[in-house]
């Protein structure tokens, strides 16, 4: 028989006034069972039409600043993010049976972050950033390698390519965090964090 918290939930959600460090809990175990990306996540946008979208990004960095992600900032999701900055991201990581849902507040990562994160990636992915005029229409594949090769040409040191004006991050300061829990007969658990002048509260949901 699985072990209770104080508030009659599996062992997994903790006793954690912070769900900062219950996510931190369960992420380095999504990383230890979940065959590809457990940083993977969902990320849904509305632009100023209203008009919804979802996609997937991967998780470069939390704290309880937020949520970071790295992406073009001419991309369809960052223009929908500078017209509508209150997002929403998910977590599912199949292997535990688990979900985090995370609602919050978009802004920008300072330059010193995108350049550290930047200057961390390969090669190839630097150049791709520069190459890549993310969303837009392609007239055919061999347009876009073109592209990397003329960029190549212009950034043949492996060590010197900078980091384009148009590529950065994104934080994503959380209001909300719910926390899920696959149960028998979809009688799921369910963990709610939400914040309030700056103090996070806790509540249960019904399945």
């Amino acid at each position: 028989m699985n072990q209770k918290n104080t508030l009659g939930l599996n062992k997994s959600f903790k006793d954690e006034d912070n769900p900062i460090s219950l996510f931190k809990i369960w992420f380095e175990e999504a990383k230890k069972s979940e065959l590809n990306d457990p940083n993977a996540l969902y990320l849904g946008t509305s632009d100023n039409r209203g008009k919804p979208s979802v996609r997937t990004v991967l998780l470069k960095d939390f704290d309880n600043n937020g949520f970071v992600f790295y992406t073009n900032l001419n991309s369809v999701k960052s223009s929908a993010i500078k017209d509508n900055p209150v997002v929403s991201m998910c977590f599912h990581w199949k292997s535990l049976l688990r979900q985090v849902i995370i609602i919050g507040t978009v802004s920008n990562v300072s330059d010193q972050e995108a350049d550290e994160y930047y200057n961390s990636r390969s090669y190839e992915s630097r150049i791709g950033a520069w190459a890549s005029n993310q969303s837009s229409i392609l007239n055919n594949r061999e347009e876009l390698n073109k592209k990397i090769e003329q960029f190549k040409s212009k950034f043949p040191d492996y060590d010197k390519v900078p980091r384009p004006s148009h590529w950065s991050g994104w934080r994503v300061n959380p209001s909300e965090i719910e926390f899920w829990l696959d149960g028998k007969n979809r009688i799921h658990e369910r963990l709610k964090y939400t914040k309030a002048n700056e103090i996070w509260e806790k509540v249960l949901l019904s399945p």
